[in-house]
């Protein structure tokens, strides 16, 4: 089975004024779509057709570029789309925000290490929060389109929160202020949706 380009689960204007609706249109549906295109022709014909994205990347040959880069640009943005929300932002409650709280002291000195990390990736990459089994939480970044699913990658728990700070995810509107489009990114942040992902994976 080929994988799909995933629709956005609201309009590309949705999220203004912290993403502009053309950075998300063009990272949607040229980004996006381009790593999905060129995904399905490197696995086809290979016994990777009939995994899933998780079995792929978790199983990954590190040496093998094309899965690697365009498999980890598929699945990070699947995920990246999902935890944003126009009604998103405030702080997360519950067993996620209990977390967050036991793991780095408050919400507030999570915010600071994660925009630390979005901030201090050199060149492109992505921010993640991910969980281990028994519920432990961590933060790091990894360069490209490399994730946490990937074997060796230095941070082994389940992603359940991705920042892309690639410059194509927001020079058009923050040029090269990368510290305010991090800042941004938490006023969108659907919290429902990550605590989904906890729960499922702890």
């Amino acid at each position: 089975m080929a994988f799909e380009l995933p629709k956005l689960p609201y309009a590309y204007d949705a999220l203004e004024p912290h993403i502009d609706a053309r950075t998300m249109e063009i990272h949607h549906t040229k980004h996006h779509n381009g790593y999905t295109t060129k995904l399905n022709g490197a696995i086809q014909g290979t016994d990777l057709e009939d995994q899933s994205i998780e079995e792929i990347l978790s199983g990954l040959d590190m040496g093998n570029g094309a899965v690697r880069n365009n498999g980890g640009g598929y699945y990070n943005h699947c995920l990246f789309w999902e935890v944003m929300s126009p009604n998103g932002g405030g702080n997360p409650s519950g067993e996620l925000g209990d977390a967050i709280n036991d793991a780095f002291g408050s919400f507030e000195d999570f915010k600071d290490k994660f925009s630390a990390a979005a901030g201090s990736r050199f060149g492109s990459g992505w921010a993640w929060l991910c969980v281990h089994k028994g519920g432990k939480l961590e933060i790091c970044s990894t360069p490209n389109q490399d994730n946490p699913l990937m074997p060796g990658i230095g941070c082994e728990g389940y992603p359940i929160l991705g920042l892309d700070v690639w410059e194509h995810a927001y020079y058009l509107n923050y040029q090269n202020r990368r510290p305010d489009y991090v800042a941004a990114f938490f006023s969108v942040i659907n919290w429902d949706k990550v605590a989904e992902g906890y729960a499922s994976n702890k």
